[in-house]
């Protein structure tokens, strides 16, 4: 909502000879320089009811009118009538198909549209719960099941099956290289020591468990069931780069500038180059129904975007014998086209010991 009462404020002589917005800036700590001089750009600041630039020298005594505008986090946690593709419900628990491309929680750069916001429409009286029932995430661009709690008692529930890890969650995912053997990473997970948007294998960090099994094996790529132990952010995605295999499209822990042309035919080479997202999707869940006490697993088949990809990797050509292509073995850059504020959208913070944020 925004605010129409404007703030009636009188320059002191004490900031005499500051620019506007940095005298704004003393007489309204709470409020950043940024989002002052954004209501001045955007003609919230008037003296004399005339609209002013941020860089007006002020000397004291001016009479500035501020109409402020509410922080786009004030109305986060707001229902929106957003379609969710709904695989399970009951009275207690909610099983969701999550595409690609929604935010799970809001967090800066995506205070709307998230699926917080379209569960709250969905089930009103989520807005009772924590988090809106949310008890795991997937990254924005991560596809696939997703479970949440509908009471108290279901939410207490999952949270204690996911910190015992028992929850089941299985991925599929596509990667660069050749893998070729099945096997398990078990390196701690933690914040990256020099960009504050990744996350990395780390001393450091928090133990972290994947196991993976190759599916499919082509000329540059491999096909892999990811089975989680562990649930931290990013998990998935940064033991792929561990093992330098990084997940295809992925914009933050796969490959940039080292895609092998010559081994990879046109028709797959330009489906790698249109695909927009890292390629990995949760494909089963399973766990203890909180309630009935009962089992109950969930599957559902890939997305797809990720079936086309497959399918092109699947009638790629095997490279010709004296073609052999390395991959770098240095951490992998981010891509130019990165943008930080989706790398911070959706892992703000991890609200379980078990955070599945895949």
């Amino acid at each position: 909502m925004t605010q129409t009462t404007p703030i009636t404020l009188t320059i002191p002589s004490s900031l005499g000879g500051m620019r506007l917005d940095q005298a704004l800036q003393q007489l309204m700590p709470d409020q950043s320089r940024s989002r002052l001089q954004n209501w001045i750009k955007e003609g919230r600041v008037t003296i004399n009811q005339q609209t002013v630039i941020a860089k007006l020298k002020v000397w004291g005594g001016e009479q500035v009118a501020v109409v402020p505008q509410d922080a786009p986090e004030t109305g986060a946690f707001k229902a929106e009538d957003i379609a969710i593709n709904v695989v399970y419900e009951d009275d207690h628990i909610l099983v969701i198909n999550k595409p690609a491309g929604m935010v799970v929680h809001p967090a800066a750069g995506n205070w709307e549209g998230t699926l917080l916001n379209a569960l709250l429409h969905h089930a009103p009286q989520l807005s009772a719960l924590p988090r809106a029932g949310i008890v795991h995430r997937l990254d924005k661009d991560t596809s696939g099941l997703l479970v949440v709690a509908k009471t108290f008692t279901a939410q207490n529930s999952l949270v204690k099956q996911l910190q015992e890890r028992t929850v089941k969650r299985e991925y599929r995912a596509l990667v660069w290289g050749a893998v070729w053997r099945n096997g398990t990473v078990d390196q701690p997970v933690g914040r990256h020591p020099h960009a504050r948007t990744k996350m990395a294998v780390t001393r450091s960090g928090r133990p972290a468990v994947t196991h993976y099994e190759v599916l499919e094996r082509f000329a540059v790529h491999t096909y892999l069931r990811c089975m989680l132990e562990t649930g931290r952010t990013h998990q998935i995605r940064v033991h792929m780069q561990f093992l330098k295999a990084p997940i295809v499209g992925d914009p933050v822990y796969g490959m940039s500038n080292i895609i092998p042309h010559r081994m990879m035919t046109a028709n797959l080479l330009d489906t790698v180059k249109d695909f927009k997202r890292q390629a990995l999707h949760a494909i089963k869940l399973g766990l203890i129904h909180p309630e009935t006490l009962q089992p109950m697993e969930w599957q559902i088949e890939l997305p797809l975007d990720m079936k086309i990809l497959l399918e092109s990797m699947r009638l790629e050509d095997l490279p010709v014998e004296d073609e052999n292509y390395e991959f770098a073995m240095q951490e992998y850059a981010l891509d130019d086209n990165f943008s930080e504020d989706e790398a911070e959208s959706d892992f703000e913070d991890e609200p379980l010991d078990e955070d599945d944020v895949e």
